[in-house]
Parts: structure tokens; C-alpha cells; sequence
């Protein structure tokens, strides 16, 4: 049987870390976005054997639409877009704004916690065979020593190549994905989506709203 295969993605935390190592070449310098059907095929197709991607899970702060408007908005029809396939799901938590704010950052709240209870719930409901997670937040590694320890899926992580990964301690386990430079702008979103759909109007923008 052809293993079922999720991918999870803690997009912000992998957005920056591409930024930060990959920023500067080509488009990628001023494109933020990456496509999560991409991401995901791109991965299976660097496993040693066929795998079926059921789903790419995708975790990231959700911007007040008070307090930043445009990215707002752009967040929520970049979620539309991605609810166009069934392979995406979106889970998405309010970002913290704390007192100083803009001054002080603000800040994704409960997407590690979010992420690593589904990593294990999903397991222990046997919803996958394969799990590859895509993150290089260490506070995911407690997630992945319980899977380690109930043998419930065979995982995986993913990273870009240059940038820390996740691994259980004193190990090189699990087997880790290294993306590349041409890896990142092969799954680049081109998309702008602070600007409405050309064929949108200002109306048609607000509907549901």
C-alpha cells in the first residue's frame, strides 16, 4: 500500500528562514509567499519510495484586521486560494499585538502548540502513514520524541539547506529533507495578494466581510 503522507507546514517559520538564507536571489528578495501543493510534491518526490500526499497542513498567525488591514486581507485570500484544493488546510490563530506595538513586534501565539497537538491526534488516529514537518522551531522537538516513543507514523522534517533542523537529542533521527536554493524558487507563490483579484471590485472585496 502506497503510505499516506501529510505535511506539516509552520509557514511563517519557514518563510523567514528562506528569507533570511535566499532572500537576496531573484524575485525571491521581494516575493513572501511559497505554494503549500507545491512544497508538498516536492517533498514526496525526495522520498525513496512512491508516497500519496493527502494533505499539507499549513499553521501561521492570522493579522488583526484593525490593526494591519493590507495584511489582513492579504492573508485571507491567500487562505481563499488555497481552499480552491482540497489538499490545503489552514489553521490559522490570532497574532499577539503587545503594549508597544508597532514598536514592539508582534507575534504568532499557540501555532507550535497548535501544530504539535495535531501531529500526535492525527497519528494516534492513524490519519497518516508518513508525517514530514517542516519547521526548525525546537519547541516541536517534545512532539517528535513522543512519536519516536509510540511508534504510531514514520516521520520526517524538512529544512533548508544552510538553516538548523529539528532532530531528537544526541541523534541525526529523523531522516531530514535539505531543500535547496532552487528547491525555494521552484515552490514560490508569484502571487500579490495585498492587491485584489484584477477582476474584483471594491464591492465584490467586502462581500463576507
Amino acid at each position: 500500500m502506497i503510505p499516506r503522507t501529510i505535511v506539516f507546514l509552520d509557514y511563517q517559520n519557514v518563510v523567514l528562514a528562506a528569507h533570511h538564507r535566499f532572500g537576496s536571489v531573484g524575485t525571491a528578495n521581494r516575493i513572501a509567499n511559497l505554494d503549500p501543493v507545491k512544497l508538498g510534491r516536492l517533498l514526496l518526490s525526495r522520498r525513496n519510495a512512491a508516497s500519496e500526499l493527502v494533505e499539507v497542513r499549513v499553521y501561521r498567525g492570522l493579522p488583526s484586521s484593525s490593526r494591519e488591514p493590507i495584511a489582513f486581507s492579504a492573508n485571507d485570500r491567500q487562505t481563499d486560494a488555497w481552499r480552491r484544493t482540497d489538499t490545503i488546510t489552514t489553521i490559522r490563530r490570532p497574532i499577539l499585538y503587545p503594549r508597544g506595538w508597532p514598536s514592539t513586534p508582534a507575534r504568532e501565539k499557540g501555532i507550535d502548540v497548535s501544530l504539535a497537538i495535531d501531529v500526535l491526534r492525527l497519528a494516534l488516529e492513524r490519519t497518516y502513514d508518513v508525517g514530514i514537518l517542516f519547521s526548525s522551531d525546537t519547541d516541536l522537538v517534545p512532539a517528535l520524541e513522543a512519536l519516536a516513543e509510540l511508534k504510531l507514523a514514520r516521520f520526517e522534517v524538512a529544512a533548508w539547506v544552510g538553516t538548523p533542523r529539528l532532530r531528537l537529542p544526541g541523534t541525526g533521527r529523523p531522516w531530514c529533507h535539505y531543500l535547496t536554493q532552487a528547491d525555494y524558487l521552484a515552490v514560490v507563490d508569484p502571487v500579490d495578494y495585498t492587491k485584489p483579484p484584477p477582476t474584483a471590485t471594491r464591492g465584490q472585496e467586502d462581500v463576507g466581510r
